[in-house]
């Protein structure tokens, strides 16, 4: 027992002179697991220069595409744990990929250690400015007269755009025709282009399109309004109290990352979010709440992000091409 008690000790010792040396000359890499311009970047970009401040170093942001997310974070699940390379996700790789693919390289809750929540966002259903569906009861009575005839696009199978429709159609009872799309981006020009009936998108790149009167919002995802879209109602106050489509994007590191490093880079976190430069473009311009939140908080939110997904995927009866 002395044994294992020193050994404790010395582990101990060892976590915290690694945090006070932490990081040294060495520069930290920050991995994006999708491609440059979507919230996840923009997000890593900002902090990257906030975190490279405070902890005076370089930090380098890395965009490991692929695989809706598994790739990058596979790189990161496989990296030392020392604080040198660590993830800056949205929540559809760590929550969602779980219950839609069977087989997976990394376990969301045992491959990484959460750091911080940054940011929590939601999406806004909208409709072409021209389209006859004016409110949600249009649209879902519409549904019901055409069923499958209402069409809307995502940025892919199992993206946030995507699960938000799925449970539109279970939450009134409808059904609804998904078109999967490359991206957000393509989906959001067929919509604009008359293409499509109906999108959810992000709330950072549909304010611009509502704002130049292209298209017409019609709900919010979110438990709260958007702060950049007071009027717009949430599903929620229209009367449907179990609808909620809230996405996050936080830092984590790989599993065995000593405590005192991840304690140190979450104080950095909790400095960074409150950056005026952060607070403009996430917040006033992005449409984002910006949330922090501890490391077990952030662990409990993932937990409880799959227990959801998994069921709405498994009502939705939702199959991975």
């Amino acid at each position: 027992m002395k044994r294992i008690a020193l050994l404790c000790g010395a582990l101990a010792l060892a976590g915290t002179a690694a945090a006070q040396t932490y990081p040294g000359n060495r520069p930290i890499k920050l991995v994006v697991p999708f491609s440059a311009g979507g919230n996840a970047d923009l997000t890593a970009r900002l902090i990257a220069k906030q975190l490279a401040g405070g902890l005076k170093t370089p930090v380098i942001v890395e965009n490991r595409a692929g695989a809706n997310g598994t790739v990058g974070l596979d790189a990161v699940r496989q990296a030392a744990p020392d604080g040198h390379t660590l993830l800056v996700s949205p929540s559809s790789p760590l929550v969602v990929n779980p219950v839609l693919y069977k087989k997976l390289p990394y376990d969301s809750l045992k491959d990484f250690e959460p750091i911080s929540q940054i940011l929590a966002y939601q999406y806004v259903l909208v409709v072409p400015a021209d389209s006859s569906l004016r409110s949600l009861p249009d649209l879902a009575r519409e549904a019901k007269e055409k069923p499958g005839m209402l069409t809307y696009g995502s940025s892919g199978m199992g993206g946030g755009g995507h699960l938000a429709g799925e449970l539109l159609a279970l939450t009134l009872g409808i059904e609804l025709n998904h078109i999967p799309y490359k991206g957000a981006a393509p989906a959001l020009a067929d919509l604009l282009g008359g293409q499509l009936s109906f999108t959810w998108d992000t709330v950072m790149t549909a304010v611009p399109h509502i704002q130049a009167q292209k298209l017409r919002p019609l709900a919010v995802s979110g438990s709260r309004r958007a702060g950049s879209l007071p009027k717009v109602p949430t599903m929620q106050e229209l009367g449907y109290k179990n609808y909620d489509v809230t996405q996050f994007v936080g830092l984590l590191a790989p599993a065995k990352t000593p405590a005192a490093i991840i304690e140190r880079l979450h104080a950095e976190v909790e400095k960074a979010v409150k950056a005026p430069e952060v607070i403009k473009a996430l917040k006033t311009e992005g449409g984002n709440e910006l949330v922090t939140s501890t490391p077990a908080q952030f662990k409990t939110l993932i937990a409880s992000e799959l227990d959801f997904y998994r069921k709405l995927v498994t009502d939705a009866q939702i199959k991975a091409e």
